[in-house]
């Protein structure tokens, strides 16, 4: 048996199939020790006992630890009958790294707390780090690296800044609120409250200001990033680009990839529970997900699209169960689409990261399960690897593992 040919083979078929395989791997990786180093396409860290420590994206480090405890236990380390600030000292708990960044696996790293809470690093350009109550008021703090700044912007959001003119916003979604001591950031949840990290390359633009309010205030439910290998501003030459947990191969491991033979894949970050995306297909021009909520009021999905993944994202179109949505001029037009809006609209924006991409702001009018398309107009040249339906409107189309199947056959075949 040609053993070769196998291992590609299955690759491909993990590959076509997405998200559910990829999360039985990663699953199969957890209860791994502390103290383990994360090396990811953009974002790097290690686990300490008690903290995440030295949280790098894009070679930049503006936290130098990252702690989580229980607020009960919080106000009895501090012996704080009230609240807890950012002068308050507390000792993190323990911490258990659950799942990995993995090459062709995972674009996520979780990380449990002995406090109850899940802490998960998401390896994207923002390096999006999500905290979760999980049922007990928690107290996160972000210390800051040597030389960073930090601010209070409002009552839940605060700005770290470093000397190099990178930052970074700690966000609170739930009943909380922040506070800022020499440099450091200190968040305080309810039970059922979210904290959300969020790293630049420079200053925050307009528009990213805009997103981090409706994630702060529960409008933005989620956030896909659609990403190609090698995509990363800064990283060891000597590597080979991290793959990702939706990664698709175009190009056989014998052929010397084509442009648009990229690997590609999509980190979905959620910020509210109710909400699941799954990504049905992904090409050089087409991106189709399943978005599900339990509620029906509408809501906003941001997606950024790095150029190197998708083409002409800047003047791609999005179909909502088919129908083309209405193009946005405004954050404000979106908000109104949310509000059981007569159809759902979305919004274009340069996006500030590293790579050259685009944020594509999605308002759905209306909930429960709404499929979502992105397609780019491109230049009718017919690379793209995706499907249509059959009435060409955008597809949805499952077939990409019987492709992958038959493509590893043919390649076992010759060899």
């Amino acid at each position: 048996m040609n053993w070769k040919a196998l291992v590609v083979a299955v690759a491909l078929v993990v590959s076509a199939v997405g998200t559910p395989v990829a999360a039985a791997t990663t699953n199969a990786t957890g209860q791994q020790t502390s103290g383990q180093a994360q090396n990811g396409t953009y974002v790097s860290f290690e686990t300490a006992d008690s903290a995440v420590v030295d949280y790098t994206v894009d070679g930049k480090t503006l936290v130098e630890r990252m702690s989580v405890q229980s607020t009960a236990e919080a106000r009895g380390d501090a012996g704080a009958d009230l609240g807890i600030d950012g002068d308050t000292a507390f000792t993190g708990a323990g911490l258990n790294l659950a799942s990995s960044f993995g090459a062709g696996v995972s674009t996520q790293a979780a990380i449990e707390s002995e406090s109850g809470a899940e802490i998960v690093a998401h390896d994207n350009d923002r390096g999006i780090l999500v905290v979760s109550a999980n049922g007990e008021s928690q107290v996160a703090r972000f210390n800051g690296s040597d030389g960073s700044e930090a601010r209070k912007e409002s009552e839940k959001r605060a700005v770290i800044t470093s000397d190099d003119g990178a930052t970074a916003t700690v966000i609170v979604i739930g009943d909380g609120n922040v506070s800022v001591s020499d440099g450091d950031v200190t968040t305080q949840t309810a039970e059922d409250g979210k904290v959300v990290y969020r790293q630049y390359e420079g200053e925050r633009s307009d528009s990213e200001k805009q997103q981090e309010r409706m994630i702060q205030n529960g409008t933005a439910v989620a956030e896909v990033y659609l990403q190609a290998a090698g995509d990363a501003a800064s990283g060891d030459g000597d590597e080979t680009p991290t793959a990702t947990s939706t990664a698709t191969p175009t190009a056989t491991p014998t052929e010397e990839p084509s442009e648009d033979a990229k690997e590609r894949s999509a980190d979905v970050v959620r910020y509210s529970e109710d909400t699941t995306i799954e990504v049905t297909e992904q090409s050089a021009n087409t991106f189709n997900a399943t978005v599900e909520r339990a509620r029906s009021e509408g809501k906003v999905v941001i997606m950024s699209v790095s150029d190197a993944a998708f083409d002409s994202a800047e003047n791609a179109e999005v179909y909502v169960d088919g129908e083309a949505a209405a193009e946005a001029s405004s954050y404000s037009e979106i908000q109104a689409a949310t509000e059981d809006g007569e159809t759902s609209k979305y919004l274009i924006r340069s996006s500030g990261s590293a790579q050259a991409s685009s944020d594509v702001v999605v308002g759905i009018n209306n909930f429960s399960a709404r499929e979502v398309s992105m397609q780019s107009d491109g230049s009718g040249d017919g690379s793209g690897d995706g499907t249509t339906a059959s009435d060409g409107q955008p597809g949805f189309g499952a077939g990409i593992a019987v492709l992958a199947l038959a493509g590893a056959a043919l390649l076992a075949r010759r060899q």
